[in-house]
């Protein structure tokens, strides 16, 4: 059966969270080694790779926490934490849903321009490349999809932003090529409180089927910050997240940039 995600692709993966300064390697790296050492399918196991990537910024506020099951399925991990055995539902919130198709599609777009560059001369072009492109781009159809990678083909080269690329900035990498979003901060890119408060219900009626030998079961709620989808400036009406009522012994909320967390219950 063909790889789903190579080997190459979650190097890639993680070398990302190695720009961000908070990443704390050597747990991560390690709960990366044992999740390979486990028998799940490959796309699990990019999956459960993506998730403790996630709980980075929580594990700084819980230095103490050790995870000992990576590859549960409800909750999503066991941990030892303050002599307790505790079960961690993880979920992300999406804040822009209509974002979330078209960020998918641009991910697939990045892969097929790096893999171009690397093939040409990976020594040259290597580095992470964040791009920004005009509100009018469309990667809706194959023809659009090939002009694009190709645009981004020709910036790098350049090193300049050439046709539907806006702008381009290059940070050092010492392996590959990765390409991703620019990031930039929308002082008024708001997440409604209830979209966090509808996670929350929903994960409340699976909790009679999660794993009853653990101690305590939190939820943890996750902005992905490195997603375009998932992006937030503040939470508006967050007043409205103290008066949630749940099963879950502990609920946070964090954002993977900063760490900023908040605690819910």
């Amino acid at each position: 059966m063909k790889k789903t995600f190579s080997d190459e692709d979650l190097i890639k993966n993680l070398s990302l969270y190695y720009l961000n300064r908070h990443l704390k390697k050597k747990p991560i790296e390690k709960y990366h080694r044992t999740i390979d050492q486990s028998p799940l399918h490959d796309r699990e196991k990019y999956k459960k790779k993506t998730e403790i990537l996630l709980l980075n910024s929580f594990m700084h506020h819980f230095p103490e926490i050790k995870f000992e099951d990576l590859t549960c399925e409800s909750p999503d991990f066991i941990a030892k934490f303050d002599n307790k055995k505790i079960g961690i539902e993880l979920t992300e919130v999406i804040n822009h849903l209509e974002m979330k198709k078209i960020e998918s599609s641009l991910n697939k777009i990045f892969r097929q321009a790096e893999i171009l560059l690397e093939q040409e001369d990976t020594t040259r072009f290597r580095g992470v490349y964040f791009l920004e492109f005009h509100s009018d781009v469309r990667a809706d159809t194959l023809e659009n999809q090939q002009e694009i990678i190709l645009n981004i083909y020709k910036s790098i080269k350049r090193g300049k932003a050439y046709g539907c690329v806006k702008s381009l900035r290059k940070s050092f990498h010492r392996r590959n090529v990765f390409i991703t979003h620019e990031y930039n901060m929308n002082l008024f890119d708001e997440l409604c409180s209830e979209k966090i408060v509808e996670l929350i219900e929903k994960k409340n009626e699976k909790f009679p089927y999660y794993d009853t030998s653990v101690d305590e079961c939190w939820l943890v709620i996750v902005s992905d910050m490195n997603s375009i989808a998932s992006r937030y400036t503040f939470i508006q009406d967050k007043e409205h997240l103290h008066h949630v009522k749940s099963p879950f012994h502990k609920i946070f909320h964090i954002e993977n940039l900063c760490g900023n967390i908040t605690s819910i219950k």
